[in-house]
This record gives C-alpha cells, sequence and structure tokens, in this order.
C-alpha cells in the first residue's frame, strides 16, 4: 500500500465512512484510533462508504498510545492547522503515515509538540475558514502523495 491514513479519535461518521471508500480508491491503508465518535456499524459510516467499507483495508486501535507503541519506528506526518511546514513540502514516501486527528480539536497537543518537525498544514487563504472537513483534508493530502510518488 502507497500510504496509510490514520484517524485519531474520528468524531463524525461520515467523514469516517468517505475516508474509507478514499482509503480504497487510492490503495492506501486506514488507521483507526479509538475512541470513537459514533458506533462502528453506525448507518452513516456505512451509508458515506457505500459497499466499500468491506472491502477497505483498516486496522483499529483501543488508544492512542497503542497505536503510537505498535508503529514506533514508522515514518510519520502529523497533519494540522498549527503547522508551519505545507502539505506540498511533505517527503512522501511509500508506507508513510499520514496522521490526522479530530474534527472539534484536530490532533492533541502533546502529539503536535512531540513532533513539531513533521507537522504540515493546507494553506488556507481566507482568514475567515478555520479548517477544512476532515475528509476534504485527508483526500487533499492524499492525492498530493499519490501525485508525487507516480
Amino acid at each position: 500500500m502507497p500510504l496509510n491514513i490514520v484517524l485519531i479519535e474520528p468524531e463524525i461518521p461520515n467523514n469516517t465512512g468517505n475516508i474509507g471508500r478514499l482509503a480504497l480508491a487510492s490503495g492506501s491503508h486506514l488507521h483507526l484510533v479509538k475512541p470513537f465518535g459514533f458506533q462502528i456499524d453506525d448507518t452513516k459510516l456505512k451509508r458515506a462508504g457505500l459497499d466499500y467499507w468491506q472491502h477497505v483495508a483498516i486496522t483499529y486501535y483501543e488508544s492512542v498510545d497503542n497505536f503510537f507503541n505498535i508503529h514506533k519506528d514508522k515514518n510519520m506526518v502529523f497533519l494540522s492547522s498549527h503547522g508551519h511546514k505545507t502539505h506540498w513540502d511533505i517527503p512522501f514516501e511509500d508506507n508513510l503515515f499520514l496522521v490526522f486527528g479530530k474534527e472539534s480539536v484536530g490532533l492533541p497537543k502533546t502529539i503536535t509538540e512531540k513532533h513539531a518537525e513533521s507537522l504540515y498544514k493546507i494553506p488556507l487563504y481566507s482568514h475567515h475558514v478555520r479548517s477544512l472537513n476532515l475528509a476534504n483534508a485527508v483526500g487533499i493530502v492524499v492525492y498530493e502523495g499519490l501525485r508525487q510518488l507516480r
């Protein structure tokens, strides 16, 4: 798989369903880190993922610590509106982990501070917008990565 999409504590089932479909379409692996803001069998999740959900490569984790313990030696980048470098500067490579935070608050400060050198943002060109929808942000970054890796 070319890329790994990591969602830390996703809250909105429609976003996660759409990201699952995107993972399948892009050949990426989806990593979902609990707790979730929904039940994994939520009808909104399935509706957004349509009948593709059963084909998505997904790994579930009980906690943030569980995820990082398992993947401590992997190359990761972290997406946050607090990043100073843009997603165009990400050093994409096969099997890179793209880590996204929850919809309401993004990544926890403990993660952004610990990984400040690997923190990237998608530039926003209006001061009226704080952030993008999570599913849109994941799509932008994943397809930029695929473009660079082709």
